[in-house]
């Protein structure tokens, strides 16, 4: 008897459609979603940035200096360590006084920098272990233009997202100064320039 191409059964339907499935979804578990894949390595991969656009201080006494720029955040991934790159100008052109730069609380300017509030100190320990207390930094030519990695973290519930950074007036004594307000803040005196920190769009 000559052979003959029988017609598919519900079954057979059922079967050949669901195979190709089936290799699909082995596919993804291999490449993608087990430990150390590539979905766990985009997810971990994605990267956020942030710019504060420094202002004077809408309060500062005649004669002060009037400090402006910008300072760029750029972090590579939760677990990855934050960069901070520091643009700013208007610094007196006859002194090299070291100036501090701490990250504050609130990224609120309503009342100049007077408005945003003491160090920003998440876990609740002593200056200068705040993870935004970021040191002195000496002006050359009117400018500072240096860069540093940070403890920082534009990520997770910690983030510096919507805070400010504030630049003094003197130098941040590093917590040395034998006194309540060293702990506290250094004793980097008044307010000259501050910025809130916001999340930049990365097509920019």
């Amino acid at each position: 008897m000559p052979f003959q191409l029988q017609p598919n059964t519900g079954e057979d339907m059922i079967r050949f459609n669901i195979l190709p499935l089936l290799a699909f979804l082995l596919s993804c578990h291999v490449l993608f979603c087990g430990s150390g894949s590539g979905l766990a390595y985009a997810s971990n991969s994605d990267s956020l940035q942030a710019v504060c656009r420094m202002q004077p201080n809408t309060r500062l006494a005649p004669g002060m200096p009037r400090v402006y720029g910008h300072i760029l955040f750029r972090q590579s991934g939760p677990k990855e360590k934050l960069s901070v790159t520091f643009r700013l100008y208007g610094l007196p052109a006859d002194s090299q006084q070291p100036r501090a730069m701490h990250i504050h609380e609130y990224g609120d300017l309503s009342r100049g920098c007077d408005s945003t509030g003491g160090h920003y100190n998440p876990l609740n320990v002593n200056h200068p272990q705040h993870p935004g207390d970021f040191g002195n930094f000496v002006p050359i030519n009117k400018k500072i233009r240096q860069s540093l990695d940070s403890p920082a973290t534009l990520f997770g519930k910690l983030s510096i997202a919507g805070r400010s950074v504030v630049i003094h007036e003197g130098k941040d004594d590093l917590g040395r100064g034998g006194n309540v307000g060293s702990l506290l803040n250094g004793n980097a005196g008044g307010r000259l320039a501050c910025c809130v920190i916001g999340l930049r769009n990365p097509q920019n």
